[in-house]
């Protein structure tokens, strides 16, 4: 029983410094309205400061993808830990544009070494036969702390001072406190390799599993396309159309989708992988319509139900997705096909986004917004036609 109790306190551990790292990459998020006004810059650099985080992930994922396995999960954690650092302190010191790109990328670079080895490393501390609550651990920990980021962030903006330092003073702190979890915790790969072992890991198709990546990659764009809609711009629309300048409101909201999400994670061991995806299609449908109707009446509340309906949507059809494609996958090719469709998906937060931005200005927001709508509207219902007219096997 100690060992028991050693091993899930290793992992909760696990979880709270994943939570911590995550919740860095939104902290941003109900901020840019201030930065904004503090720089002088448009919706569509907005749009582009949020992308450039999406870049720096898809930049690690193809190029060292594969690090904590080579060189173990603590050195890998405890760089990310320092990437995530190096953002905040871009961030407390900003005095222009440059240090918001910079502070993003290195955000970026963080995400991109944790989602994979801080996941790992959770399912690994547990005791022997706790992989189920492991995993819930490691979801909660993962979508659970990217809805922290906004919502810390919004709270000290609106009822702290300095709400341009504190939130990253404060996240700079928690940093420090995980980095000194992480060189507690255990090393749980035995055989471990130099640095210079570490090879980029290319995305890869293996024939099997192409018909079931299209729809799964399809909905995990449309998804990931709408969390970036929601961390990028709402805090704008909230404030110009609904005249919600309250900071810890527009961290709420982005939150809220977050949490949903998780839930979504979570109601996959009830519904079913096989049902997960189509179910999460239609989720996403229903999210893209409330955002619409959002968007045309500047409604507060069809903001809310679309980011609860939306998100719970983008949680059902990730993990379905991933169910998928890795169930369909090779077990020699199973990492190099997972690593294409989170490639896909963070594409999905980069160049949509980007879109809205360019479309800001000539149209406004709202008619960028229902482009966006439209277009996302057609990638899911092309996916759930390909899933009604061909489901995919149980396994």
């Amino acid at each position: 029983m100690d060992g028991d109790r050693r091993g899930w306190l290793r992992c909760l551990l696990a979880g709270a410094v994943f939570a911590v790292c995550m919740a860095g990459t939104t902290l941003p998020t109900p901020l840019y309205p201030l930065y904004q006004q503090e720089f002088g810059f448009s919706e569509l650099t907005v749009t582009v400061v949020y992308a450039v985080y999406a870049f720096g992930v898809i930049g690690v994922l193809l190029l060292a993808g594969n690090a904590s396995d080579t060189v173990g999960r603590r050195p890998v954690l405890l760089a990310g830990l320092a990437f995530a650092a190096l953002s905040a302190v871009c961030f407390l010191i900003a005095t222009g544009l440059g240090w918001l790109y910079a502070g993003r990328l290195l955000s970026g670079l963080s995400a991109g070494l944790f989602t994979g080895a801080a996941t790992v490393y959770v399912l690994e501390l547990a005791p022997p036969g706790g992989s189920a609550r492991a995993t819930f651990v490691a979801t909660a920990a993962n979508m659970g702390g990217l809805g922290c980021g906004p919502l810390l962030a919004g709270l000290l903006a609106e009822y702290a001072p300095w709400p341009l330092l504190l939130p990253f003073a404060v996240h700079l702190a928690l940093v420090a406190a995980a980095a000194a979890v992480v060189l507690w915790l255990p090393e749980t790969v035995r055989e471990r390799r130099p640095v210079t072992a570490v090879r980029p890991r290319r995305p890869a198709l293996p024939a099997p599993v192409r018909a079931v990546f299209a729809p799964a990659a399809t909905a995990s764009f449309a998804g990931f396309a709408l969390f970036g809609v929601f961390t990028s711009v709402s805090p704008a629309f909230l404030a110009r159309s609904l005249d919600v300048e309250n900071h810890a409101v527009s961290g709420l909201v982005v939150a809220l989708a977050f949490f949903a999400s998780t839930a979504g994670q979570l109601a996959v061991d009830r519904v079913g992988p096989e049902r997960s995806l189509p179910l999460g299609c239609a989720g996403l449908l229903a999210g893209l319509a409330l955002l619409a109707g959002a968007l045309l009446w500047d409604e507060l509340a069809l903001v809310v139900l679309s980011a609860l309906v939306g998100g719970a949507g983008q949680g059902l059809s990730f993990r379905g997705a991933l169910a998928s494609v890795a169930g369909a996958s090779p077990p020699d090719h199973r990492a190099a096909v997972v690593s294409a469709l989170f490639v896909v998906a963070y594409t999905g937060i980069s160049v949509p986004v980007i879109g809205v931005g360019l479309l800001a200005d000539p149209i406004g927001l709202e008619g960028a917004g229902l482009v966006f709508i439209a277009c996302m509207t057609v990638l899911v219902l092309l996916a759930a036609g390909y899933l009604l007219r061909r489901p995919a096997p149980r396994r």
